[in-house]
């Protein structure tokens, strides 16, 4: 019976799987593994050069001879949903219960997972600004959702505009997904743009997922937290982790805050599916929060010498680019240069051995952009952009003769 039906159907894997696209990751880290890995300096990966700060790792070594080695809750360990929710409320002033209103996920990927298939119904529509993490996109399909790109633009620091988000509004929209600071862009938003689009949540009823995963790592700017809001946390489900904060992204280990009716959504499809989130990482976690201050400190402090050292050079060579408010990405143009964004990707991998992200990767928006992530060492960033500058000239020089 089973062969007749696969026969029958004429496929073996399902259609929302066909909607979601090949994003091209693939594609460069197969040119990337082709070439002799000793020269090769990445700009590419969006991961913490620093390693897991010593004090967090014995943590979760005593956690292991303690015996934390079986399932924990479902929703995590209380003690650090308490300490998840004391952190929230001592930074932001926003107080959630840490029993009904905080869940632990296997990194902030799996709760934006959760957030979307709780509330999103087949063919609701989602917002998200457009250049956007790579992920988004094929989420919101995955849940049966309907993605809803809002252009934002280079001469506005690829800021999400209210106006722009409520040209795109339907009668089948359900939510804004948005991640700032921002990951292609390191766009950071102020309070009073944030305000101006909180107004259009409550105009249109709208659901918030707001993606924070980067909110410790800004430069000279503070931090609004959406939930923070008049009136947003009511309809926000916050986004946060320990990956990039405190050098964590192997731990895998985020969480999600928000209104308790739909963080029980987002529990009841967690327990079914992932079950628990890792005993000893979560013991690691809560070392981070209680003794991990001096280490962020450490850490912002170099992405921000790092940060003003790759900007110059990028503009230096002529390629313009912003100085990012947060997180540990610049996006140059290369758009003087006549190339595509994966055209510039590629003959820079071949010729100079750099690697960099392509900017059509992150939306249409990105066309015409590079990403490239400053976490890495100061020496690769120097030597990156010298061999950047050596390949932008002689291609210069190629299109004038």
């Amino acid at each position: 019976m089973s062969g007749e039906r696969i026969n029958r159907v004429g496929k073996r894997t399902s259609h929302q799987i066909d909607l979601v696209s090949d994003v091209g990751f693939g594609k460069f880290l197969n040119l990337l593994h082709s070439t002799s890995p000793g020269g090769v300096i990445s700009l590419g990966v969006g991961e913490p050069a620093f390693t897991t700060p010593w004090h967090i790792c014995e943590a979760a070594f005593d956690a292991l001879k303690a015996g934390y080695t079986g399932y924990t809750p479902s929703a995590g360990f209380i003690e650090l949903r308490c300490a998840v929710a004391q952190d929230i409320e001592s930074r932001y002033g926003v107080r959630y219960d840490p029993e009904t209103e905080v869940v632990i996920t296997v990194g902030s990927s799996q709760a934006m997972d959760l957030a979307l298939r709780a509330i999103l119904e087949p063919g609701d529509e989602v917002i998200i600004p457009d250049p956007y993490y790579v992920c988004y996109p094929p989420c919101i399909t995955l849940a049966h959702g309907i993605p809803i790109p809002v252009p934002t633009s280079y001469e506005n620091e690829f800021k999400l505009e209210a106006a722009q988000v409520e040209a795109q509004i339907t009668n089948r929209t359900k939510a804004i997904l948005f991640g700032y600071p921002a990951n292609p862009t390191g766009t950071e938003m102020s309070r009073a743009d944030f305000e101006e689009i909180a107004s259009i949540v409550t105009k249109h009823n709208l659901l918030v997922i707001s993606d924070e995963i980067y909110s410790r790592l800004t430069y000279g700017v503070e931090h609004t937290c959406f939930p923070s809001l008049p009136g947003m946390k009511e309809c926000t489900i916050l986004l946060a982790g320990f990956s990039k904060t405190y050098a964590m992204t192997g731990w895998r280990l985020g969480y999600a805050a928000g209104p308790a009716d739909l963080i029980a959504a987002m529990s009841k499809i967690h327990q079914h599916t992932m079950l628990s989130p890792s005993s000893m990482a979560q013991m690691a976690a809560i070392e981070a929060l209680k003794g991990g201050e001096i280490d962020v400190k450490r850490m912002v402090d170099e992405y921000d010498r790092r940060r003003r050292v790759i900007t110059q050079g990028f503009n230096k060579i002529g390629l313009r680019c912003h100085e990012p408010k947060g997180a540990f990405y610049v996006f140059p143009s290369v758009e003087d240069t006549g190339m595509t964004s994966e055209k510039f990707t590629e003959s820079l991998l071949s010729e100079a051995e750099v690697v960099v992200m392509p900017g059509n990767l992150f939306g249409k928006r990105g066309e015409g952009f590079v990403r490239c992530s400053y976490a890495t060492a100061m020496s690769d960033i120097e030597e990156a952009l010298r061999r950047i500058a050596y390949f932008v000239e002689r291609y210069r020089n190629r299109t004038r003769s």
